[in-house]
């Protein structure tokens, strides 16, 4: 598992702006899967794949197709138990999750990718990725491979989903 994954797979979390495409088009040089949703998407206005990118992870209607928290998913609300016990984990490490909630996936994933890169955190590694991502992420992926209109988003799915080695 390489950290820069990690961090590629957390960062295309992120909400769409007008750097985004430009941004992917380069990454698409280095990784051939980002290739056909790079495509896809330079023929999509970007106020459309900002409302995919709202509609899968912010305010779906009827339902958020797949809210990248923790808590969503093991607790079924927003901000609870992992949440505090990501917070904790991170000032364990000197970290802190910033201005988003720390049981975000993107965040989880930086973390996943910093440990990798420093000597002598393979406990702390262990702990983030059994306690936490391995138990609700390969759901995640699913969800979003499933509910995803864009193929960005579905391979990010099955990017997401091979780290657990799971599919739909």
């Amino acid at each position: 598992m390489q950290p820069e994954h990690l961090r590629l797979l957390g960062g295309l979390l992120a909400a769409p702006t007008e750097e985004s495409l430009p941004l992917l088009q380069t990454l698409a040089e280095e990784h051939p899967w980002l290739r056909p949703g790079v495509a896809e998407l330079a023929n999509l206005p970007l106020d459309q794949w900002q409302g995919e990118h709202t509609r899968l992870f912010v305010n779906g209607y009827p339902k958020t197709v797949c809210p990248p928290f923790e808590s969503a998913y093991r607790q079924g609300c927003m901000h609870g138990p992992a949440t505090g016990e990501l917070s904790d984990l991170y000032r364990r490490l000197g970290l802190t999750a910033g201005e988003v909630p720390a049981d975000y996936l993107g965040t989880e994933l930086e973390a996943a990718a910093w440990l990798l890169e420093q000597p002598n955190t393979t406990e702390l590694w262990h702990e983030l990725w059994n306690n936490h991502l391995a138990i609700w992420t390969a759901r995640f992926a699913n969800d979003l491979q499933a509910g995803s209109q864009l193929h960005l988003y579905q391979d990010l799915g099955k990017q997401i989903a091979a780290l657990f080695g799971t599919q739909p």
